[in-house]
């Protein structure tokens, strides 16, 4: 990440240039921005066939997901390239993909 001289607060990042973190087989982390605040954002890419291990549980705050491209599943529908995903503090799902996706997470509470 890289934080601007000029501008007070402006960050910036390129996914390309962000450090890669292979969480389960087939599926990469790579970590954009964090807040002094606890808030963070990442791309999450999945490759064709690929299932998250366990459940994804989302605390202590919400997970805000938008599908860049493939198609997503929550282990209950399928989300195609677009889509905009709110999942409240709390709530769980299972991630997975038969197309392979990038996603771009946003967690507001960390």
């Amino acid at each position: 990440m890289t934080t601007e001289q000029g501008t007070p607060g402006y960050a910036w990042s390129s996914v390309q240039d962000a450090p890669v973190r292979e969480i389960f087989p087939g599926i990469r982390l790579r970590p954009l921005w964090a807040g002094d605040d606890g808030a963070k954002a990442f791309v999450l890419q999945m490759d064709p066939n690929t299932c998250w291990e366990g459940v994804d549980v989302h605390e202590p705050g919400p997970e805000e997901v938008f599908v860049v491209s493939g198609t997503f599943n929550d282990g209950d529908r399928d989300y195609p390239a677009g889509s905009f995903i709110h999942a409240p503090a709390g709530s769980s799902h299972v991630p997975q993909t038969s197309t392979g996706c990038t996603l771009f997470l946003f967690y507001p509470e960390g």
